[in-house]
């Protein structure tokens, strides 16, 4: 029997761990099942997707993404100030460094964090990035099946 290698339009099964710099994890599929997506959907991001492009079940490897190839940049455009007052209208008092769930306005009924960059007197600022933009992560990937 054939090894199976994963290619562009495979179905692949993974298991991985995913560090920051510092050596945080922040994701990983310990304990749970692997995550399952099709390569070449961009289902994951992009650098993910291209270390697990051409490897065989079975297989384990350690990358390292810069931000360009996992989430990006931090956008400025993403750095946002609204009414203090509508923040607390919601219930919360807001508090620096704090990540809130905003509704997101193109998937209604799905959450984006905002994390609190500064409290004024009368707005707050914040960011709407995603969490992980600007930074570089590591991934050790086990490559479980290919369909």
């Amino acid at each position: 029997m054939a090894e199976k290698t994963a290619k562009d339009g495979s179905k692949v099964k993974v298991h991985y761990k995913g560090t920051l710099e510092d050596g945080n994890v922040f994701d990983s599929s310990e304990g749970k099942d692997p995550i399952q997506f099709e390569l070449g959907k961009k289902m994951v991001v992009p650098g993910f997707e291209a270390a697990i492009t051409g490897m065989k079940v079975g297989e384990k490897k350690t990358v390292t993404l810069e931000p360009k190839d996992a989430y990006g940049d931090p956008n400025p455009q993403m750095m946002q100030e609204v009414p203090l007052e509508a923040v607390k209208q919601a219930g919360i008092e807001p508090k620096e460094g704090m990540v809130l769930g905003l509704s997101h306005p193109q998937a209604p009924g799905q959450q984006m964090p905002a994390r609190v960059l500064e409290v004024g007197k009368d707005t707050v600022k914040l960011d709407l990035n995603h969490p992980l933009a600007g930074k570089k992560l590591t991934f050790e990937v086990e490559l479980v099946d290919v369909e």
